[in-house]
């Protein structure tokens, strides 16, 4: 017999719990068969408007659960032939239409396929008042939604999911949860370029997550601040960075103790950092450059004004690897956003820096990144060798 018959057999049984029944033990063969075009024929009856939706309702629900034990391949082939049959009385069947996308989504994650498992999601009905959700809820799926946009490097979509969370995230007590959502920020920063705020949020993230992710959200952190505009808040970053000893174990501490101490940063150093860093973070700039090449630019210019009173345009090209006319707008335009304190003399090709306690203040960052490394030490000696410091 047929599927067909056998499903026309069972709607004209008149008690409703023996029809339920008989309707469970056939999804159950045919769950056992595993032929689509069963799964497709028990579909199509269950949408029908004859049957009665106390019952397929019931029944749905044991067929959205069962759909994430079946081979992939005829997952896809079940669940998507579903969804554009649920679609028209998706009113109707939203849990399980949510349900079916759920699974549908792990399927396509687990292939890769981002885009598709976020297309999934995003369909999922969340705000159309026929059910109450938990924020939880709502929030896990917008979440998620934005873990996959970022793995498929979609940042700008991303970030509409995220702003749709954060509206809701108040009112979640789980802490998984907190934790995933500001990872998502702290990614979409980073892709966003807005590396200084990107920074502050890894550094956050490093003190709270697991003991296995704390050096990647380090590293990440440290990475953000290298890569962020050269100025006084990115001195205030890199020295929150430099001074927890925990970035003593990350393999970019040399540029980053160069970077605060303000030394200059030589092409060698700077491709070995370039070589780890992602597609986004060596993204063209409209003048042709990188992100990198710019933060490094600014980065040896600040240093330069710490090293000289004055330099002609054409001796800081060749100390910052550039032409002379790109050193004169690199420096204007960090003057103009108070980022460098000086002044520029286009007749003489000049410029001056505002070296007023300059030498002091390198002299003192010197000093107190010696302290620091030999308190570092010290507390290592202290815990391999606790007599040490106890005679």
């Amino acid at each position: 017999m047929s599927t067909v018959s056998k499903l026309n057999g069972i709607a004209s049984v008149g008690d409703q719990k023996t029809k339920i029944a008989q309707y469970r033990d056939l999804l159950n063969e045919i769950f056992a068969a595993q032929k689509a075009e069963d799964f497709n024929a028990f579909v199509d009856h269950m949408v029908s408007e004859d049957t009665p939706l106390v019952i397929s309702r019931q029944i749905l629900q044991n067929f959205a659960q069962i759909l994430k034990d079946l081979p992939t391949e005829l997952h896809k082939t079940v669940a998507t032939y579903a969804l554009a049959k649920l679609q028209p009385r998706v009113v109707a069947f939203e849990e399980q239409v949510s349900i079916i996308r759920e699974h549908l989504a792990s399927v396509y994650q687990d292939e890769e396929e981002w885009a598709e498992a976020a297309a999934c999601l995003r369909a999922i009905p969340l705000d159309t008042g026929n059910r109450v959700l938990d924020p939880e809820y709502k929030v896990n799926i917008y979440v998620k939604i934005a873990q996959l946009y970022l793995e498929d490097d979609e940042a700008v979509q991303a970030e509409t999911f995220l702003n749709r969370a954060s509206i809701l995230i108040p009112d979640c007590k789980e802490a998984n949860l907190h934790m995933r959502y500001k990872v998502c920020f702290a990614r979409i920063m980073d892709y966003k370029r807005r590396f200084l705020e990107a920074s502050s949020r890894y550094y956050e993230l490093s003190q709270i997550v697991g003991e296995r992710e704390r050096l990647d959200a380090l590293k990440c952190a440290v990475t953000c601040a290298i890569l962020a505009n050269a100025g006084p808040q990115r001195s205030r970053v890199l020295a929150t960075l430099y001074k927890d000893e925990r970035c003593s174990k990350i393999d970019i501490y040399d540029i980053l103790e160069k970077m605060y101490l303000e030394r200059v940063l030589r092409k060698p150093e700077v491709q070995k950092f370039a070589a780890d860093l992602k597609p986004h973070q060596m993204a063209l700039l409209s003048d042709g450059s990188t992100v990198l090449d710019r933060a490094v630019i600014e980065h040896n210019l600040l240093s330069a004004s710490k090293i000289y009173n004055n330099i002609t345009f054409s001796e800081l090209g060749s100390l910052l690897e550039i032409t002379p006319e790109k050193a004169e707008q690199v420096a204007a335009r960090m003057m103009v956003e108070s980022r460098l304190q000086g002044s520029i003399d286009q007749i003489d090709k000049l410029i001056q820096f505002e070296t007023d306690g300059g030498s002091l203040n390198l002299w003192d960052k010197h000093i107190e990144g010696a302290c620091h490394t030999i308190n570092v030490i010290v507390e290592n000696l202290g815990t391999k060798y606790p007599q040490f410091i106890q005679s």
